[in-house]
């Protein structure tokens, strides 16, 4: 229900205004009666999650594909001519193809029912003046609550009260280190990343504590605006969906022009009408490849399960295939390229001649020893690790809490052999100056022995003013302003570099007193802080690149850790300085063409909003690209929604991204998606074969019905001897083909272009070929035996059968790459190759041997010289066309090596 509160611009009221508004009192809160009343009114705290589709959806689906409408067709006109045979055996197919989809699909959905989080969020909220403690989902708008280090925001809210809070927003944002937070008011055109006087709903508290009053809830919230974005965007068809209809269209007006010319001439030429319709029934079913939704089920199906194993959980069979089409990777940051952790990355030390040296290999391993850089390296990872509120989370264990430059101090402490809580006992803390936000310092007190420490750290230029002395080496000198404009430029070409960096100084002596010690301190260097990159992206980056893929960074965080990132990775070179930063962005309604050519051009863009990433998802696939979207925050999902293949991180991603993506990373690892494009290509790569495979079968299938409907109707083949064609003895060879491991060097050729059909012109001239040779070798059979054995038409039929059955079935080893050797190739390593051969040649022995399938198919006892001949024909098309590889194929091979 819409709210009489203000649910927009809060940042630029006064806190007074805010509590107004929303009527209620900050040092008592709302009254239980006034809290029930709002949730009442304004309904619980907590946004629809994605309705998961249900069981029978996904079934219904299952049946959504133009070869299985083409199958019903087939089936239905088999019923009307009362062949129950023919009509079930089509109804089977269909059955089988939607139940292995079906099963599959629901395997996926209890992998991530597996991921799927369980908590129940309850937050601390200020209610009759008193401090309880309630499920998030009954806060309501007005209502304040008590923030502390650990804690989940429960809503957006406007802050009363902040004594160091720091929060992370990565999820939202996309920004690596926590935003700072104060209570001023912002001016109204103010960045998501910058209202540093909210808090957001879905993101935590680092440090520190706060009180803030509650006012947007639910679909209110940025996160709820965001998973309406998610609502609102469309999915698109599959790649694999357009080609298969493009396919289907062909071989439906393959099929009537084919039987329209039958039935003209058949006409003409006086036939009988039983003869015509029948003749026409079989050219409908020979050109409908019955086994190609089943094999191409499979194939994705064993794809999906080879990605499984690879850390890749794929929740919709054609994404597995779309990622073979992909051609541009739309990433986020933080978190996907990145570790999303904080790192010490760079220090830097004054040198005698009062010049900064910035050091970037900071420390060196050699034999279990670290080098350092500089000899006040000892008194500034002291400092790190002493003005520090980083905590153990729990007694015994190693893992810490607490603000993440504290945390990144704390591990470059102990990394260097600094054994921090034995410091901490030596040095004992006896005062302290909080960071805020007026003085973006930190300084604390310690003692030892008889001795004073002051540990200090913060802002380059805040820090600076506290100091009077500089450390140089062993020496302690007056700090001049030769020596300040120094650290100061040094400190501005680290953070165009996209570091944080802090300044840290010390005091030595006397006791300063525990109120105002931050004084007359020695500035001992400076530390960049990075969230460093996945040490697995850069080789993931390029072999990106080689394999033709456009890899662009999408982030809310500052362009210019962007493009440090950026070049890190070798996502963009070391020279580049171009990138987009969301506020500049037009309108994407509107874009102009120059606008649209830089966004395609362009590889990074930096704080961007959820819609934006989702218009800029929407750019890409408007150019005719096929994009996958990667990523792990709250403000991803509406673009993995959008993409043609969503890639959420399993470990570190949000719900709404995993529920919402098709396929999670059980590792995050960029490299498994580079793994899983791999593994799409070599899919599509086998799809293209035995579809070439099974549609030169059905075309010769065709050739030769209508070639015996005008020499002998009465030995052309019969529906259901196709059928059995279609769905064994070509199906077993197919899925062979399926289940092919792929080329080993597919990484290192173009995208599959998504426009291009599965079946090119160059593969349909290749398909006539392989069924006229085809055709030929069952004439050549059907024609010796007619006139050299027995004329007998039921005899010829049978010929026609064995020798188009075996030649199909040999015709699996033409599928073999163009420039590979007669014996030794893709299709000759494949052992399912080799099974498919010795099943179907089982098959075609039983149905001989067993009297029932005899009476179904039509079939007879023959003598063993025409199964001979047979045989021997159907290896006519093997030889030829191997022939010709071995003629062509070898200058084809020296071509490729020049």
């Amino acid at each position: 229900m819409k709210n009489k509160f203000p649910n927009h611009d809060i940042h630029t009221l006064d806190i007074s205004k805010v509590l107004q508004d929303f009527g209620t009192n900050p040092e008592v809160g709302l009254s239980k009666r006034e809290a029930t009343a709002r949730v009442k009114k304004y309904g619980l705290n907590a946004y629809t999650s994605q309705k998961p589709k249900s069981p029978w959806l996904i079934l219904l689906e299952q049946f959504k594909s133009p070869i299985v409408y083409l199958l019903v067709f087939g089936a239905v006109v088999s019923l009307f001519f009362k062949d129950y045979m023919e009509a079930a055996a089509i109804l089977v197919v269909i059955l089988v193809n939607a139940i292995i989809g079906f099963l599959m699909e629901m395997q996926a959905r209890s992998s991530m029912k597996a991921l799927k989080e369980m908590d129940i969020i309850k937050t601390k909220v200020f209610r009759e003046g008193k401090v309880e403690i309630i499920p998030a989902e009954n806060l309501t708008l007005g209502d304040i609550v008590m923030l502390e280090a650990g804690d989940l925001i429960p809503g957006d809210g406007r802050l009363l009260v902040v004594n160091q809070l720091k929060c992370d927003e990565s999820s939202l944002t996309g920004e690596s280190l926590p935003s700072e937070k104060n209570i001023e008011k912002l001016p109204k055109d103010t960045d998501l990343g910058d209202l540093q006087n909210m808090v957001f709903k879905g993101s935590s508290i680092m440090n520190g504590t706060g009180k803030a009053i509650i006012t947007n809830i639910a679909e209110n919230t940025e996160l709820g605006k965001i998973s309406s974005l998610v609502d609102k965007s469309t999915e698109t068809a599959t790649p694999l969906d357009k080609k298969l209809a493009v396919l289907s269209k062909t071989l439906i007006w393959l099929t009537i022009i084919l039987t329209s010319i039958f039935a003209i001439t058949g006409i003409i030429q006086g036939k009988d009408w039983v003869i015509i319709i029948k003749t026409s029934i079989v050219l409908a079913i020979a050109a409908f490849p019955e086994g190609l939704p089943i094999v191409s089920t499979v194939a994705l199906a064993n794809g999906m399960l080879l990605m499984a194993k690879r850390n890749a959980i794929v929740k919709k069979l054609s994404a597995v295939e779309t990622l073979g089409s992909t051609n541009v990777i739309l990433t986020d940051k933080t978190g996907t390229l990145t570790e999303n952790k904080i790192y010490v990355e760079t220090l830097a030390f004054p040198e005698e001649n009062r010049k900064v040296s910035i050091e970037k290999e900071i420390l060196v391993f050699k034999d279990g020893a670290i080098e350092k850089s500089q000899q006040n390296f000892e008194k500034l990872r002291l400092v790190g690790a002493l003005c520090n509120d980083a905590s153990i989370k729990k007694a015994g264990k190693k893992d810490l809490i607490g603000d993440p430059i504290d945390i990144a101090l704390i591990q470059f402490a102990n990394a260097s052999n600094l054994k921090t809580d034995e410091i901490k006992t030596q040095y004992e803390r006896i005062s302290e100056i909080p960071f805020s936000s007026e003085t973006k310092i930190m300084g604390t007190l310690h003692k030892s022995g008889d001795g004073f420490l002051v540990a200090a750290k913060g802002s380059v230029e805040n820090l600076l003013e506290k100091c009077t002395k500089i450390q140089i080496g062993e020496n302690v000198i007056d700090l001049d302003e030769t020596a300040k404009k120094s650290i100061l430029e040094s400190s501005e070409k680290m953070a165009a570099d996209g570091l944080r960096v802090l300044a840290f100084s010390n005091l030595e002596g006397k006791d300063f007193g525990k109120e105002d010690f931050l004084k007359e301190l020695v500035f001992l260097g400076m530390i960049g802080f990075l969230d460093p990159p996945r040490l697995d992206i850069k080789p993931a980056i390029h072999a990106c690149k080689d394999a033709g893929i456009k890899v662009v960074m999408i982030t809310g965080d500052h362009p210019l850790t962007a493009l440090n990132i950026a070049k890190k990775v070798g996502l963009v070179e070391e020279t580049e300085q171009n990138y987009i930063i969301g506020k500049d962005l037009p309108i994407m309604k509107s874009l102009s063409k120059d606008w649209k050519i830089k966004i395609l051009s362009t590889a990074i863009f930096a704080r961007t909003t959820p819609q934006q990433k989702l218009e800029i998802a929407n750019v890409f696939q408007k150019d005719g690209n096929i994009v996958a979207m990667t990523g792990d925050g709250v403000n991803e999902t509406p673009a993995l929604k959008k993409a043609d293949v969503g890639i959420a991180m399993g470990l570190r991603g949000t719900q709404v991204a995993k529920e919402t993506a098709s396929i999670v990373l059980k590792d995050d690892s960029f490299k498994s998606i580079v793994a899983a494009v791999a593994n799409g290509r070599a899919i599509f790569q086998n799809i293209r074969k035995f579809v070439v495979y099974l549609v030169s079968c059905n075309l010769s299938e065709i050739f030769i019905v209508t070639l015996l409907g005008f020499l002998s109707p009465a030995a052309t083949l019969l529906p259901l001897q196709i059928l059995f064609l279609n769905m064994v003895t070509d199906v077993f060879p197919a899925l062979a083909l399926g289940l092919g491991k792929g080329d080993k060097n597919v990484m290192k050729k173009p995208p599959i272009d998504a426009k291009k059909p599965i079946v090119d012109k160059k593969d349909w001239i290749k398909i006539g070929i392989y069924a006229l040779i085809m055709t030929f070798s069952v004439a050549a059979a059907v024609i010796y035996c007619k006139h050299f054995i027995t004329p007998d038409d039921k005899i010829s039929n049978n010929v026609a059968f064995i020798t188009l059955a075996f030649a199909q079935l040999f015709h699996v080893f033409n599928m073999s790459a163009f420039d590979s050797k007669v014996f030794i190739n893709d299709i000759t390593k494949n052992k399912y190759v080799w099974l498919a051969v010795v099943i179907c040649t089982g098959f075609m022995v039983l149905v001989f041997v067993l009297p029932q399938m005899r009476l179904v198919l039509g079939l007879d006892f023959i003598p063993i010289k025409i199964w001979i001949v047979s045989i021997l024909a159907s290896f006519i098309p093997l030889f030829l066309i191997q022939l010709y590889k071995i003629i062509f194929g070898k200058s084809f091979r020296k071509a490729l090596t020049k």
